[in-house]
Protein backbone atom coordinates (compact mmCIF):
# COMPACT_ATOMS: atom_id res chain seq x y z
CA UNK A 1 0.00 0.00 0.00
CA UNK A 2 1.26 3.45 -0.90
CA UNK A 3 1.80 5.67 2.14
CA UNK A 4 2.12 9.40 1.69
CA UNK A 5 3.61 10.29 5.10
CA UNK A 6 1.98 13.73 5.06
CA UNK A 7 3.09 14.52 8.61
CA UNK A 8 6.83 14.44 7.78
CA UNK A 9 6.85 17.22 5.19
CA UNK A 10 8.34 20.24 6.87
CA UNK A 11 11.09 22.49 5.60
CA UNK A 12 14.50 21.36 6.74
CA UNK A 13 17.96 22.43 5.67
CA UNK A 14 18.71 19.37 3.56
CA UNK A 15 20.53 19.43 0.24
CA UNK A 16 19.60 16.93 -2.44
CA UNK A 17 21.85 14.11 -3.54
CA UNK A 18 23.28 16.14 -6.45
CA UNK A 19 24.51 13.19 -8.50
CA UNK A 20 21.18 11.38 -8.19
CA UNK A 21 19.37 14.62 -9.07
CA UNK A 22 21.45 15.20 -12.22
CA UNK A 23 21.09 11.60 -13.39
CA UNK A 24 17.36 11.74 -12.67
CA UNK A 25 16.92 14.87 -14.78
CA UNK A 26 18.88 13.23 -17.57
CA UNK A 27 16.63 10.14 -17.41
CA UNK A 28 13.47 12.27 -17.32
CA UNK A 29 14.70 14.19 -20.36
CA UNK A 30 15.46 10.94 -22.19
CA UNK A 31 11.99 9.60 -21.44
CA UNK A 32 10.17 12.60 -22.85
CA UNK A 33 12.47 12.83 -25.84
CA UNK A 34 11.55 9.27 -26.83
CA UNK A 35 7.86 9.99 -26.17
CA UNK A 36 7.97 13.14 -28.31
CA UNK A 37 9.61 11.29 -31.19
CA UNK A 38 7.09 8.46 -31.00
CA UNK A 39 4.13 10.83 -30.61
CA UNK A 40 5.05 12.90 -33.65
CA UNK A 41 5.92 9.91 -35.84
CA UNK A 42 3.11 7.53 -34.87
CA UNK A 43 0.20 9.68 -33.70
CA UNK A 44 0.38 13.06 -35.42
CA UNK A 45 2.14 11.90 -38.58
CA UNK A 46 4.39 14.96 -38.46
CA UNK A 47 8.15 14.92 -38.79
CA UNK A 48 9.76 13.34 -35.72
CA UNK A 49 12.52 15.94 -36.07
CA UNK A 50 10.28 19.04 -35.77
CA UNK A 51 10.63 19.12 -31.97
CA UNK A 52 14.41 18.78 -32.31
CA UNK A 53 14.46 21.81 -34.59
CA UNK A 54 12.46 23.85 -32.06
CA UNK A 55 14.76 22.87 -29.22
CA UNK A 56 17.93 23.53 -31.21
CA UNK A 57 16.57 26.96 -32.15
CA UNK A 58 17.07 27.95 -28.50
CA UNK A 59 20.83 27.82 -29.19
CA UNK A 60 21.06 28.15 -32.99
CA UNK A 61 18.37 30.79 -33.47
CA UNK A 62 15.18 30.73 -35.55
CA UNK A 63 17.02 29.62 -38.71
CA UNK A 64 16.95 26.09 -37.27
CA UNK A 65 13.17 26.13 -37.75
CA UNK A 66 13.30 26.37 -41.54
CA UNK A 67 13.78 22.64 -42.09
CA UNK A 68 11.97 19.78 -40.38
CA UNK A 69 13.88 16.80 -41.76
CA UNK A 70 16.83 15.11 -40.08
CA UNK A 71 19.90 17.33 -39.91
CA UNK A 72 22.94 16.20 -37.89
CA UNK A 73 24.04 19.59 -36.48
CA UNK A 74 20.45 20.53 -35.56
CA UNK A 75 19.64 17.17 -33.95
CA UNK A 76 22.99 17.10 -32.10
CA UNK A 77 22.39 20.62 -30.78
CA UNK A 78 18.85 19.63 -29.75
CA UNK A 79 20.11 16.54 -27.91
CA UNK A 80 22.75 18.47 -26.00
CA UNK A 81 20.34 21.32 -25.19
CA UNK A 82 17.55 18.95 -24.19
CA UNK A 83 19.76 16.92 -21.86
CA UNK A 84 21.34 19.99 -20.27
CA UNK A 85 17.87 21.43 -19.62
CA UNK A 86 16.69 18.06 -18.29
CA UNK A 87 19.60 17.97 -15.85
CA UNK A 88 19.00 21.59 -14.78
CA UNK A 89 15.28 20.99 -14.24
CA UNK A 90 16.07 17.73 -12.43
CA UNK A 91 18.38 19.62 -10.08
CA UNK A 92 15.70 22.26 -9.47
CA UNK A 93 13.07 19.63 -8.81
CA UNK A 94 15.27 17.79 -6.34
CA UNK A 95 16.11 21.09 -4.62
CA UNK A 96 12.40 21.21 -3.79
CA UNK A 97 11.98 17.51 -2.97
CA UNK A 98 14.89 17.17 -0.53
CA UNK A 99 14.22 19.94 2.01
CA UNK A 100 10.53 19.03 2.28
CA UNK A 101 11.16 15.27 2.43
CA UNK A 102 8.93 14.67 -0.60
CA UNK A 103 11.20 11.68 -1.20
CA UNK A 104 9.81 9.90 1.85
CA UNK A 105 7.68 7.57 -0.28
CA UNK A 106 7.06 6.63 -3.90
CA UNK A 107 3.61 8.25 -3.70
CA UNK A 108 4.93 11.60 -2.49
CA UNK A 109 7.73 11.71 -5.04
CA UNK A 110 5.26 10.92 -7.85
CA UNK A 111 2.83 13.62 -6.66
CA UNK A 112 5.76 16.04 -6.47
CA UNK A 113 6.71 15.05 -10.01
CA UNK A 114 3.20 15.71 -11.32
CA UNK A 115 3.10 19.15 -9.70
CA UNK A 116 6.60 19.99 -10.92
CA UNK A 117 5.76 18.80 -14.44
CA UNK A 118 2.66 21.02 -14.51
CA UNK A 119 4.67 24.02 -13.31
CA UNK A 120 7.42 23.28 -15.83
CA UNK A 121 4.84 23.14 -18.65
CA UNK A 122 3.52 26.59 -17.68
CA UNK A 123 7.08 27.95 -17.38
CA UNK A 124 8.17 26.55 -20.77
CA UNK A 125 5.09 27.20 -22.88
CA UNK A 126 3.83 30.44 -21.38
CA UNK A 127 6.92 32.03 -19.81
CA UNK A 128 9.73 30.98 -22.13
CA UNK A 129 7.54 31.35 -25.21
CA UNK A 130 7.94 35.10 -24.75
CA UNK A 131 11.62 34.67 -25.56
CA UNK A 132 11.20 31.69 -27.91
CA UNK A 133 7.80 32.28 -29.56
CA UNK A 134 7.91 29.02 -31.53
CA UNK A 135 7.18 27.15 -28.29
CA UNK A 136 3.68 28.58 -28.15
CA UNK A 137 2.85 26.41 -31.20
CA UNK A 138 3.59 23.32 -29.11
CA UNK A 139 1.10 24.09 -26.34
CA UNK A 140 -1.45 21.38 -25.78
CA UNK A 141 -2.26 18.05 -24.28
CA UNK A 142 0.72 16.14 -25.64
CA UNK A 143 3.24 18.65 -24.28
CA UNK A 144 1.41 18.80 -20.96
CA UNK A 145 1.45 15.01 -20.62
CA UNK A 146 5.15 14.75 -21.52
CA UNK A 147 6.04 17.39 -18.93
CA UNK A 148 4.06 15.55 -16.25
CA UNK A 149 5.82 12.33 -17.27
CA UNK A 150 9.17 14.17 -17.05
CA UNK A 151 8.37 15.14 -13.47
CA UNK A 152 7.22 11.66 -12.54
CA UNK A 153 10.19 9.88 -14.15
CA UNK A 154 12.64 12.37 -12.66
CA UNK A 155 11.10 12.08 -9.20
CA UNK A 156 10.93 8.30 -9.31
CA UNK A 157 14.49 8.03 -10.60
CA UNK A 158 15.67 10.36 -7.83
CA UNK A 159 13.84 8.27 -5.23
CA UNK A 160 15.48 5.12 -6.59
CA UNK A 161 18.98 6.57 -6.97
CA UNK A 162 19.21 8.76 -3.89
CA UNK A 163 21.40 7.38 -1.14
CA UNK A 164 19.00 5.92 1.46
CA UNK A 165 20.88 7.30 4.47
CA UNK A 166 20.22 10.83 3.17
CA UNK A 167 16.50 10.17 2.89
CA UNK A 168 16.04 8.57 6.33
CA UNK A 169 18.89 9.79 8.53
CA UNK A 170 17.09 8.63 11.73
CA UNK A 171 16.82 4.98 10.62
Amino acid sequence: MMELHMHTHHLESRAPDWVAAAVSGFLGGAAIMVLELLWSALITGSSPWAVSHRISAIVMGPDALRLTEFNVPIVATALITHYILGIIFGLVMCMIIAPFHFDSSVGMVLISGVVFGLALYVFNFYGMSRIFPWFSEMRGGAALVTHVIFGMVTGLAYWALERRERRNPRH
